[in-house]
């Protein structure tokens, strides 16, 4: 007999870590080659570890909860002498769950602390030699953390920043402040998890009271991962704003001339979205800067226009990729938002419908929006929100009033890649696409 260890896989482009949510098997079960081992949270999607091997399952090395970098030995199993040496499941094999997340969701690590604290001497020893990742720093100025009294569940202890999350969660801070203003510590291991936040928000920010008739609702994973990703676009990207009006008079003409038949040839809606979600990766061809993401020391121009599109459900919002947007007809587009909305809906999204996304079109104004500043996808450099057409009184050449369809396009922009120059160009050709798209130019096959 020999033994093999499981590690964990890489679960997406990007993604250099998991955490383990919970183990499918306990040491002692027996297990067939790509049965589910422990479902794992990525920043990306939720997924299973699948078995390389068939044998026994002899020891669980990682912990739930515990959240360990692609690679990491997770497990450990027993096989055969005819299965040393088996090839690993190809990735398809992997079962993504139905919880799909979008491309650079940070989720917070949702762990128990360590049930011990380490003694302080080694603590300290520990403190004056590691050195912190920039996220960390960052957080820690932000809320004034002792990173000196916080113990650290990355490898070798290091401090990540979903320990920092999960204190800031917690409300048990230890603050500089604190640290200053309390007395040399006879027992330093007992201080940090006695230390109460001051926060230096207002006094009613900390605790919310519940009064009478309040109701509590538990924050998803889901929302969790989608409230991460949204406060770091926030406070790493530098957010501008851009809105155009655009006449869709003609659009809204032809594409209610076609729907009814177009419905029932092809058994599928023709939306107002796919003549917008065309314009754009068209002028994503023209203009490929704004196809572009921000990585410190450069800015990659990415070649393939794949266009993310978000997609709500009641409690969640998804963010399906539609890949070369620019290859496709409006009727190849119309087909992808389709069943790419009936897999969010029915919790069917994989992988490859989520990876890859280069920018966003939000299409807003399915709500009745007329105006909105969406938060960048990130790591992306802009996301477009299509707001509601409506109709309103137009001055036309000759001084006459018509009452005309308008939309509003409203523009993010990250500011580190992109200026208002080639942005204003980039919506005016979207806006020139539109506003020339009727019966006699546009075909949607």
């Amino acid at each position: 007999m020999a033994v093999q260890n499981i590690t964990m896989p890489q679960l997406g482009e990007s993604v250099t870590e998991g955490t383990i949510e919970k183990w499918l098997v306990k040491p002692g079960d027996t297990v067939k080659k790509y049965d589910p081992l422990a479902e794992v949270v990525t920043d990306k999607v939720n997924a299973e570890i699948p078995s390389s091997f068939e044998g026994v399952i002899t020891e669980l090395i990682a912990q739930e909860g515990q959240t360990l970098p692609v690679g990491a030995v997770v497990c450990s199993i027993e096989i055969a002498g005819d299965n040393d040496l088996p090839s690993p499941p190809p990735e398809k094999k992997s079962a993504v769950s139905t919880a799909i997340l979008n491309a650079g969701i940070q989720r917070k690590q949702e762990v128990q602390p360590p049930a011990s604290p380490p003694a302080a001497a080694p603590k300290e020893a520990r403190k004056d030699k590691i050195r912190y990742s920039p996220a960390v720093l960052r957080l820690a100025q932000e809320h004034d953390i002792a990173l000196e009294h916080v113990t650290g569940t990355g490898e070798g202890g290091r401090i990540t920043r979903k320990d920092l999350l999960k204190l800031i969660d917690s409300g048990n801070i230890p603050t500089a402040q604190e640290v200053a203003s309390t007395p040399a510590p006879a027992q330093p291991t007992a201080e940090p998890a006695s230390l109460v936040r001051e926060t230096q928000q207002p006094p009613a920010a900390p605790a919310q009271p519940i009064q009478a008739g309040d109701i509590e609702i538990p924050v998803t994973k889901v929302r969790r991962a989608i409230a991460n990703n949204m406060v770091r676009s926030v406070h790493e990207v530098p957010h501008a704003w851009m809105m155009m009006e655009v006449d869709v008079t003609d659009l809204v003409a032809y594409r209610d001339s076609l729907k009814h038949e177009f419905k029932h040839k092809e058994g599928f809606n023709l939306t107002y979205f796919a003549f917008f979600v065309k314009a754009v990766a068209q002028a994503l061809k023209e203009f490929p800067i704004m196809n572009s993401t921000w990585a410190d020391d450069k800015i990659i121009q990415k070649h393939d226009i794949n266009i993310s599109i978000a997609v709500a459900t009641d409690d969640a919002l998804f963010v399906p990729v539609i890949k070369h947007a620019d290859e496709k007809s409006i009727k190849g587009i119309a087909k992808e938002i389709h069943e790419l909305a009936v897999k969010v809906r029915a919790g069917k999204l994989t992988m490859d419908d989520i990876k890859g996304g280069t920018f966003t079109v939000n299409n807003t104004g399915a709500f009745g929006s007329v105006q909105s500043m969406g938060i960048i996808n990130y790591p992306q450099a802009a996301i477009l929100q299509v707001e509601s057409i409506v109709k309103k009184p137009v001055v036309l050449p000759g001084g006459m009033f018509a009452a005309r369809d308008i939309v509003n396009l409203c523009l993010s922009l990250d500011h580190r890649v992109l200026d208002g120059l080639v942005c204003g160009k980039f919506l005016n050709r979207v806006k020139e696409i539109l506003e020339n798209t009727n019966k006699s130019s546009t075909s949607v096959y």
